[in-house]
């Protein structure tokens, strides 16, 4: 028997959100939920959903028909808690692709490049002041840091401070978080000869926040390996772990009970 880790509390936060957004309802359309969070948490083939569910192609069907309009992030900037952008922190951390990953459609994005570590894909994140995922981005495993840190300032609009490790060392991406009213918390390189006036020690250690925030969502193992042919599919698995974890789960519900949702 398959375990299930979608609880009331979760299902009716996402049952509402679907409503909201016109999406098709059937009466299973719990357990077709549900199916696509084994798949999530488990990382094995969509044809290995456990047929107790649902069948594997309803689920991969209405998980791949929701990844090409959109609705997946549409549920995460639904369900996102409210944010505190006083401090905001920015990482990125490179996915494994698994050979499974290779052989889509000539002209079909895959956001997969080739890396130190091999075919790799990266994941491009920022954190609240919580620590909890704000937005992010999907690259190559190529693609440095500080090539889309300007897209990702976009992204947040507006906040308080904006702290990142070396790989963020670029007075561009200083000058770009400071027109949108951030001060950069940014370390230089041993070999800087330019002040950092701006660089505050303590906010720089409260970073391990996205560091924690990458390793949480890794643990849904769809993520930590990349198995998805194309990049929005794969894009969409990081936007439903995301919206788990910001859903508000009610008083009764344990610490453990969320962390079950992304454990085998």
């Amino acid at each position: 028997m398959a375990r299930k880790a979608l609880t009331d509390t979760l299902w009716d936060q996402l049952q509402s959100t679907m409503i909201k957004y016109g999406c098709y309802q059937t009466q299973n359309s719990r357990e077709i939920m549900e199916a696509i969070l084994w798949k999530l948490r488990t990382g094995a083939p969509w044809r290995d959903i456990p047929e107790e569910l649902c069948s594997w192609k309803t689920a991969y069907s209405r998980f791949n028909r929701w990844s090409k309009t959109g609705l997946w992030a549409d549920f995460f900037f639904s369900l996102r808690k409210e944010i505190d952008t006083e401090w905001i922190f920015t990482d990125g951390s490179y996915v494994r692709c698994h050979q499974h990953a290779s052989g889509a459609r000539l002209g079909e994005e895959r956001a997969i490049g080739q890396s130190r570590g091999g075919a790799t894909t990266k994941i491009h994140l920022s954190c609240d002041a919580d620590g909890y995922p704000l937005n992010f981005k999907i690259t190559g495993g190529e693609v440095h840091d500080s090539q889309v840190a300007g897209e990702l300032i976009e992204m947040i609009g507006q906040a308080d401070y904006f702290i990142a490790d070396k790989g963020y060392d670029s007075e561009s991406i200083r000058d770009k978080a400071r027109s949108h009213n951030m001060i950069p918390v940014v370390p230089k390189r041993k070999n800087a000869k330019q002040p950092n006036p701006e660089f505050d020690s303590y906010l720089y250690k409260l970073r391990h926040l996205v560091e924690n925030m990458f390793a949480r969502l890794k643990h849904f193992r769809s993520i930590a390996t990349h198995y998805e042919k194309l990049a929005r599919n794969f894009k969409s698995i990081p936007y439903l772990a995301c919206t788990i974890i910001h859903c508000k789960m009610n008083d009764s519900t344990r610490p453990s009970d969320i962390l079950n949702l992304s454990r085998l």
